[in-house]
């Protein structure tokens, strides 16, 4: 609702550490300019127009959320895309759903297939439509490439990086990397050359060992710091999914992983849509590290909010099975009903993750604040998405009681969330 130029929602404001119950953000000229309680509009001087919108009791409102890992939805595969309006068709797809700031994820492919893709999707950014590309590979790990195409696999090149810097016109923000693969960590690596272009590296798809992993970790940490980047910490790529499972005698990236959070080097993504991970596994995650360093992600691809079926993900085919994504195996589809490919990204929104982080025992405040606060951090965005303090973005989602999202706010604009 409108009156002299501000628009105000009312409802149980999600903050950072509580809800209030009852809560009012007011917005104008696409800027957030009051969020509390209110008693406290009130005092502020927006008793006026506050009043004149009705409470809303059975609504959540939240900040837009943020989304670092995301290969597509409503049949749109931004792997696969040859233009920008083929691509926008999948952001808008999330957007409804309350995710008003994402990457587009690129999967491995032939590096002339990648600078294409990221050259489509960098129209996006330039149009303000996403906040930039995430890469995830190709220096990945054969081993644990899941729905990777192995032959397109391949060691760390410099020259890649930035060809593919210069593809995203500037807007390439994370790449995923495995520290084990020749040519990615060290001096004269990849990693060097992406923090060099203002790349955020992030650890993923990856068999390699603690001290392997403990090092990449400590190398990115001091060249962001030497390089006083906006950017981070790093991250790890969907933490747990492609990478060499935890063990007591040989504890692998994971470790590390879970160490370097707990610091405050490093941010965990965790796909926590009940399919990559048991609930147990998400709880346990933000209690040991905190919610601070915790992205909730979504690795969504084409399937995400539509029927299930047969998609693509880059090179590779994959199939939708009661709204799990698996590839499709090579000798044929007899195993592809039996769900024995690897998974393939997720089919969830971002509040359905939030949703499924809450039911599990994750505090709705924690859950919310790694949708949205956290990642805006990892992008140098604080303060201007993914909170709702005022000066921020007027992006704003608003769920029914269930989180199931009723309204959505960009630059203080409605989105249309027909069929959300």
């Amino acid at each position: 609702m409108t009156d002299s130029g501000a628009l105000v929602v009312r409802g149980r404001l999600v903050q950072p550490s509580r809800v209030v119950d009852d809560g009012v953000v007011v917005t104008s000229g696409g800027r957030v300019t009051f969020a509390g309680s209110l008693p406290d509009a009130v005092a502020a001087g927006h008793g006026p127009v506050v009043g004149s919108v009705p409470p809303a009791p059975e609504a959540y409102v939240l900040p837009g959320l943020v989304d670092l890992h995301n290969h597509g939805g409503g049949g749109v595969s931004f792997p696969d895309v040859t233009s920008s309006t083929a691509a926008l068709a999948g952001v808008l797809e999330h957007r409804r759903h309350g995710t008003t700031t994402l990457l587009a994820s690129l999967v491995t492919a032939r590096p002339e297939v990648l600078l294409e893709r990221a050259a489509v999707l960098a129209e996006l950014a330039v149009a303000g439509e996403i906040e930039g590309l995430h890469a995830e590979g190709p220096f990945l790990s054969h081993r644990r490439r899941g729905a990777h195409n192995p032959a397109d696999l391949q060691e760390g090149s410099v020259d890649l990086v930035r060809d593919l810097a210069k593809a995203a016109r500037g807007f390439l923000r994370t790449m995923t990397v495995a520290p084990e693969v020749p040519g990615v960590a060290g001096p004269g690596g990849a990693v060097e050359a992406l923090v060099d272009a203002g790349v955020l590296p992030s650890l993923g798809h990856t068999d390699g060992s603690t001290e392997q992993a403990e090092a990449l970790i400590a190398q990115v940490t001091q060249a962001l710091a030497a390089r006083g980047s906006t950017l981070g910490p790093m991250t790890a790529t969907h933490l747990f999914n492609g990478m060499r499972p935890l063990h007591h005698r040989t504890p692998g990236p994971i470790a590390a992983c879970l160490a370097a959070a707990a610091r405050g080097d490093m941010v965990v993504e965790l796909i926590g849509d009940g399919v990559h991970l048991d609930a147990a596994t998400v709880r346990s995650v933000f209690d040991m590290v905190g919610a601070d360093q915790v992205a909730l992600v979504t690795d969504a691809m084409a399937a995400a909010g539509v029927a299930d079926g047969r998609y693509e993900l880059g090179p590779m085919s994959v199939v939708v099975l009661d709204g799990v994504a698996r590839v499709v195996p090579e000798v044929g589809t007899a195993e592809v009903a039996g769900g024995d490919g690897p998974i393939a990204g997720g089919t969830a929104h971002l509040i359905d993750v939030v949703r499924c982080a809450v039911a599990g025992g994750v505090s709705l405040p924690d859950a919310v604040r790694s949708a949205t606060a956290v990642p805006a951090r990892v992008l140098g965005l604080t303060g201007e998405v993914g909170s709702l303090e005022p000066g921020a973005r007027a992006d704003v989602l608003v769920t029914d009681a269930d989180l199931r999202p009723v309204r959505v706010l960009r630059h203080g604009v409605d989105v249309d969330v027909a069929g959300a």
